[in-house]
């Protein structure tokens, strides 16, 4: 499989972690956000919505990031990571979705705030971030009371890559100041669980997106 990405972003790191987690080789295709590649004739190609990443397996494309990791688990048959029984399945396609469809989304408002902005020189806006606050709020107390009883999302001895794809939008939370003192569970999952995973640290992002530890 031929990735093609840039690990300083959600999506990327979301996939790079995935797979080592499965350990599933993979060959990684750099494409540069900040200079813009995704938007490269040669790259549209491959991913006609000029966003990162994809995937080329053969004569197999794939864009959306979670669908690369449901294709790859299946590919390696990495069982664990990616369960056939149809309720824990179901279960992590569910979180999925929705990880893509609203948390995302949501945890993105700040990165886009906090991070992005400064870095180009600009500052953050106050409004936008009060704004989203009650719907970030809302998001994280779902996803708190899923782990209040759970280590893991999906009730699996381990992690699945439901819990890469939902850590993977808060994996700057502490430059995003994403605000997760109301919600304890939340907090020890991605601190004590996600973050010590091998495949996550190996896949580090600082702040000022680097990728290189001092």
């Amino acid at each position: 499989m031929k990735i093609y990405a840039d690990p300083i972003t959600i999506n990327c790191r979301k996939v790079i972690a995935g797979l080592d987690l499965m350990g599933a080789p993979y060959e990684l295709v750099h494409v540069d956000y900040f200079k813009a590649e995704q938007k490269d004739p040669a790259y549209t190609a491959i991913n006609p919505n000029a966003s990162i990443p994809a995937m080329v397996d053969g004569d197999f494309v794939l864009w959306e990031s979670n669908a690369i990791l449901q294709y790859a688990a299946d590919k390696v048959g990495h069982a664990s990571a990616y369960p056939q029984d149809l309720k824990t399945r179901t279960d992590i396609n569910r979180w999925m979705f929705w990880e893509s469809a609203s948390w995302f989304p949501s945890c993105y408002t700040f990165l886009v705030e906090n991070c992005v902005k400064p870095l180009l020189g600009g500052a953050a806006d106050a409004a936008v971030l009060d704004a989203q606050a009650p719907n970030f709020h809302k998001l994280a107390g779902i996803l708190d009371a899923r782990l209040a009883n759970h280590q893991w999302v999906a009730g699996t001895a381990g992690p699945t890559i439901a819990d890469i794809a939902l850590a993977s939008p808060m994996h700057l939370h502490g430059w995003q100041k994403l605000p997760l003192g109301d919600h304890p569970n939340l907090c020890r999952w991605m601190l004590e669980g996600v973050e010590k995973l091998p495949s996550w640290q190996k896949t580090w992002v600082g702040e000022g997106f680097t990728t290189k530890k001092a």
